[in-house]
């Protein structure tokens, strides 16, 4: 009786262990390549993501690129060298908005890239074509704008709350807008794969500050996806410590008004779902003393015990 029955037990746990094994896979690899806001221009905002076991990435901002890059490199977080990443392995860019500081990587490491998508909401890809990919100010590498054309870059249009494949990858893409100094705007962008989601919001102002409803438009959209336990982790910037004066934020926001604006999402699901939210924190303005300034603040206002995420430059982060 016990031959006859050891297969059919054998073969469960073999296919427990497959459903484990996916299970535990599922999920994303980030390399932070930048992770400052302001004026240090090896070290600014740009995460390349992708599925778990893959090296088919996308990049979410790109103020630093190259220098990010050599960075993961020497410490095992990629393999190859920089040039050879970026050609191979970057596969398209979200950008967030028109700031320098998060897309000087992309404009001038563009000589030695490939062919790939640009995403972004049409105010912020106007921004490229007609500032920067302009022969005044660099040559254009984009299919758009002044001629003569490169077209190494695609223009690729998001709209609000559509799903839309990102070229090259196993990942999909939805853009919300934000609120940066208003009447200036951001984005927001829900990565998805296999139905778990990454939020990554760029530079944005709390709603009291921007007279604006859009952290509050964007909390209520992906609430359901939090409280469902699809939702992993959420990248949100703090720029300044609690004692910069509110007419000086310009678009960004320090801990209280973080801890203010996840409060807002939290009260949309439930406390235990939410605490299985990770929060990666981004953007953190230089001097030194400042920064660390911001960081204890986080720390010491951080009384609901959330996870709270410090990304360093180039090294790897696992969310599952």
């Amino acid at each position: 009786m016990f031959k006859r029955i050891l297969p059919v037990i054998i073969l469960f746990f073999i296919s427990t262990c497959m459903l484990w094994a996916q299970e535990t896979n599922k999920g994303f690899t980030i390399i932070p390549l930048g992770v400052k806001g302001g004026d240090d221009e090896s070290n600014l905002s740009s995460y390349m993501i992708a599925p778990i076991g893959s090296e088919k990435y996308v990049c979410l901002d790109a103020g630093t690129i190259n220098a990010g890059i050599q960075k993961a490199i020497d410490m095992k977080s990629l393999k190859g060298i920089s040039e050879e990443v970026q050609r191979r392995q970057i596969k398209g860019y979200l950008i967030s908005h028109g700031h320098l500081d998060h897309l000087a990587g992309l404009i001038i490491n563009s000589p030695a890239d490939t062919a790939k998508n640009i995403y972004g909401l049409p105010s912020v890809l106007n921004i490229l074509k007609d500032k920067y990919f302009t022969w005044d100010a660099w040559a254009n590498f984009a299919n758009e704008g002044e001629k003569p054309q490169l077209k190494k870059y695609t223009y690729f249009p998001l709209v609000e709350n559509n799903n839309y494949q990102l070229e090259g990858t196993a990942m999909k893409v939805k853009a919300f807008e934000l609120s940066h100094g208003n009447p200036y705007k951001s984005t927001a962008f829900l990565i998805n794969h296999d139905d778990i989601y990454i939020l990554y919001l760029g530079d944005t102002g709390a709603d009291e500050i921007e007279k604006s409803d859009k952290l509050a438009s964007l909390w209520r959209s992906i609430a359901p996806l939090i409280t469902a336990g699809q939702l992993k982790a959420i990248f949100l910037e703090v720029s300044f410590p609690d004692e910069q004066p509110d007419k000086q934020l310009f678009g960004h926001l320090t801990p209280k008004l973080f801890f203010n604006e996840l409060s807002k999402l939290e009260a949309l699901t439930t406390d235990k779902a939410f605490k299985k939210v990770s929060f990666i924190v981004t953007h953190i303005k230089p001097p030194r003393s400042t920064a660390e300034k911001v960081k204890q603040q986080l720390i010491s206002g951080n009384i609901k015990n959330l996870k709270l995420i410090f990304p360093e430059q180039g090294q790897s982060l696992t969310i599952n």
